[in-house]
């Protein structure tokens, strides 16, 4: 399995695309709530393309172009982009099975996983690290990462499963805004079919998982792969003895975790102390 390259988009070209794109809608005399429900994507979306945050794919840019008329102008600048830095060579593979995965399940115990992630959290992620991040760095961490998240707001998602720390549930990385923001979002993932989000509740005596966070997916072929990763790097792993480890593990997590409704109860209730 060869990783294949994959590069950042340059965050001043982000935000001339982002330009282009409000400049076309407005003229089409369309809301970005509109734009989104006819490019079947999501207003959050459209509001960080057009603010220079988020990268416009070239599958969507096509569609805007057919929308709004634009005879190809929006697919040939995303084309035509400059590229700068490399996303770290330990995580190109995970994103490309990531991408095309069938089912995903993840362990997280110290920060939300990147599927789960507001944009103010995962700014805070960014601007958290050492040694820190340029400011255009961080732009397009967090616009790759928002990227990502397409996959589960397809036509046909992958079936995923996220157990969850108790301890990031309530830790307000980021500040309190960040915090409420996050407990929304999460919540509303609680509630979409398709998802299952379980929060592993502190204080508890016995843990399946105190190895740390892992991540298990079924690719299309219905290979089974998992993927781990440490302070200074990561791994793949699709040894069967390996992954029936982890698998084990996650089963044992997901009975030790709070159950679905639980789950629920416990955000309304983190909800309903801000």
């Amino acid at each position: 399995m060869q990783p294949r390259k994959r590069q950042r988009k340059n965050a001043s070209a982000m935000r001339l695309v982002g330009a282009l794109v409000a400049q076309f809608r407005t003229a089409a005399g369309m809301t970005q709530r509109q734009l989104a429900e006819q490019t079947c994507t999501q207003p959050e979306t459209i509001a960080s393309i057009e603010q220079g945050r988020r990268a416009l794919q070239l599958p969507l840019a096509r569609r805007m172009d057919t929308l709004l008329e634009t005879k190809g102008a929006l697919a040939t600048a995303v084309e035509n982009m400059p590229e700068v830095d490399l996303i770290p060579a330990w995580a190109e593979e995970y994103m490309d099975l990531e991408r095309e995965a069938l089912a995903l399940c993840f362990f997280a115990n110290q920060v939300l996983p990147g599927l789960l992630q507001t944009e103010r959290y995962a700014r805070a992620v960014f601007d958290s690290r050492v040694p820190t991040f340029s400011r255009a760095e961080i732009d397009a961490h967090v616009a790759k990462r928002l990227d990502r998240q397409e996959i589960l707001h397809r036509d046909v998602p992958p079936t995923t499963s996220f157990v969850i720390s108790e301890a990031i549930v309530r830790d307000r990385l980021g500040g309190d805004e960040s915090y409420r923001e996050a407990l929304h979002h999460l919540r509303v993932y609680a509630g979409t079919p398709g998802i299952t989000l379980q929060v592993m509740p502190l204080a508890r005596t016995t843990h399946a998982a105190l190895d740390g966070p892992f991540i298990l997916l079924e690719t299309p072929d219905y290979q089974r792969i998992a993927y781990t990763e440490s302070q200074r790097g990561s791994q793949l792993i699709a040894d069967p003895d390996e992954i029936s480890i982890l698998a084990q593990r996650y089963a044992m997590l997901r009975t030790q975790a709070l159950n679905i409704e639980d789950t629920k109860g416990l955000l309304d209730r983190l909800l309903g102390e801000l």
